[in-house]
């Protein structure tokens, strides 16, 4: 019982830092207009940057995480560049630009960082571990527990609080309407995307510590991703929020309990969220 609560609360950690990846893919999506398949490329060269650049202490591990941010920053701003001329042309195209970038992008990490998995330099105090509620657990886990929640719910204030968030929504639902206030929707597209590949980049970074990151990462993390949008509802960051927790501890749960059956259990999983009756809180309806 005691292995099964950790597991659990792994899952839920996982989850949300799975959360913070896939809000990046749905907000691109559903507010910039643009299907990114060079999402997981993304989030694996923040993982390869926190995963070389931390020494084990705290001043290059916060350098790392805002390194891995405005890696995936700046890769959103090619993309933004990249598929501008493409809008007005449906997803394929853009799926097209995105999936070549992303194996490019593949490529080249493998040429720079290698085949092998590779894991950050943590602060000493992080590679411990604490006891919470009389369970023994690592203090890196709970701290990417901390960032994530604080992640979501600063995006969360900004997209909904904020007059950039107003901005963004309106785009979505009136791009004449913020043009005629003076506001180019074609800009905050372009900033929906930058803002996406910081968040990629951030996960990355985030998640390195516990999975490491390899060749495979981008693949999984874009997989993991569509899972998780798909199911949460596309362009809707509660519902991908929602989406990314079950998603976690189906895959972190399953692993322990039946290995045999965890490949398995995702796919069930997406089966019946998406034939789910109604949609989730918070999801978007067509």
């Amino acid at each position: 019982m005691d292995a099964l609560v950790i597991t659990t609360v792994d899952g839920i950690a996982y989850g949300l830092l799975l959360a913070i990846a896939a809000a990046g893919l749905t907000v691109a999506f559903g507010a910039g207009g643009v299907l990114n398949l060079a999402h997981g490329t993304l989030i694996a060269t923040g993982g390869y940057i926190a995963a070389t650049t931390t020494a084990g202490t705290w001043g290059s591990l916060v350098a790392a995480m805002a390194l891995a941010a405005l890696a995936g920053a700046a890769g959103g701003g090619v993309l933004a560049a990249a598929t501008a001329a493409l809008r007005g042309r449906g997803h394929l195209d853009q799926a097209l630009l995105t999936f070549g970038v992303a194996l490019i992008g593949a490529d080249l990490l493998t040429t720079a960082y290698g085949s092998d998995l590779l894991r950050p330099r943590m602060p000493a105090a992080l590679e411990s571990t604490i006891v919470v509620a009389g369970y023994r657990y690592p203090v890196d886990r709970l701290a990417a527990f901390a960032v994530a929640v604080l992640v979501a719910a600063c995006g969360y204030v900004l997209l909904h609080r904020a007059r950039a968030g107003r901005l963004i929504r309106a785009t979505v639902d009136d791009r004449a309407m913020v043009a005629a206030i003076g506001v180019n929707p074609r800009t905050v597209d372009a900033a929906v995307l930058v803002a996406s590949g910081a968040l990629a980049g951030l996960a990355g970074a985030l998640t390195t510590p516990i999975l490491g990151v390899g060749p495979g990462t981008a693949d999984t993390a874009l997989l993991l991703s569509l899972i998780i949008v798909v199911c949460g509802g596309l362009g809707s960051v509660p519902g991908a929020v929602i989406a990314a927790i079950g998603v976690g501890v189906v895959q972190t749960v399953g692993v322990v309990t039946i290995p045999a059956l965890a490949p398995y259990l995702l796919t069930a999983m997406a089966v019946i969220l998406l034939a789910r009756p109604s949609t989730v809180p918070g999801q978007a309806t067509p």
